[in-house]
């Protein structure tokens, strides 16, 4: 089977951490001839990121297998070619799937996707780093939810409060909590969001900014009111 090897080191990585493009290039090479695998050409990526597939090599890379040059690639860690879950996915629907024929070969994690196995090992990695990323969404957002429940800033001041003293804890504005009783009740009696901003903008209501009203705006102020109802 024809392979191109892939490498990758950022400009955060050190040189002696196990991913220097030397130490991954020897452990390829040797994996692929192990694996009795044809080495058609070794691309590298130095000093990128892995936030974006938008890189020199990598996009030259998967232009191989993309033309039937090379039938699979081989990475030193999965990390090497993406951490987003996203990226991966598009990765796998392109090249990596089974429908779409190319192969995977991980040194590090032990990942051959020509077999059963090595494509669950893949997609069970995938699953945990998805996981992960959901997880800790979660933890963030109720963080965040504590401290606005303890009457603490979190990022901008919203509407309805001002930034007390200390510059950390919020007060009420009561001219703006009137603004944000006149939305409920606008809204429990049938107005339309649209009609809302129109309203508070008609009567001089400004928002946090000074500027007009939109929907948009109307809609996230009664979301956070009924969330911390």
């Amino acid at each position: 089977m024809k392979v191109v090897i892939y490498a990758r080191v950022s400009t955060a990585d050190q040189t002696d951490n196990g991913v220097s493009l030397d130490a991954q290039q020897a452990k390829m090479t040797a994996y692929a001839s192990l694996y009795d695998l044809e080495v058609v050409e070794t691309i590298v990526d130095a000093g990128e990121s892995a936030k974006s597939l938008d890189r020199p090599g990598l996009q030259c890379a998967l232009g191989l297998l993309r033309s039937g040059t090379v039938d699979g690639m081989i990475v030193v860690k999965l990390d090497r070619l993406t951490r987003s879950v996203a990226d991966w996915q598009a990765l796998i629907d392109e090249f990596f799937g089974e429908k779409a024929g190319k192969q995977l070969f991980s040194v590090n994690d032990s990942i051959d996707t020509r077999t059963a196995a090595g494509r669950l090992v893949l997609n069970v990695l995938l699953s945990v780093a998805q996981w992960e990323r959901e997880t800790t969404g979660e933890r963030t957002r109720e963080a965040l939810r504590h401290k606005i429940r303890n009457g603490e800033r979190c990022g901008k001041v919203r509407f309805g409060f001002d930034l007390a003293a200390d510059r950390k804890t919020l007060i009420p504005n009561p001219i703006e909590q009137q603004a944000i009783d006149l939305m409920t009740s606008l809204r429990a009696s049938g107005c339309a969001l649209r009609q809302i901003a129109a309203d508070l903008t008609a009567r001089n209501i400004r928002t946090k900014e000074g500027g007009a009203w939109t929907h948009t705006a109307v809609a996230r102020i009664l979301n956070r009111q009924r969330q911390a109802a």
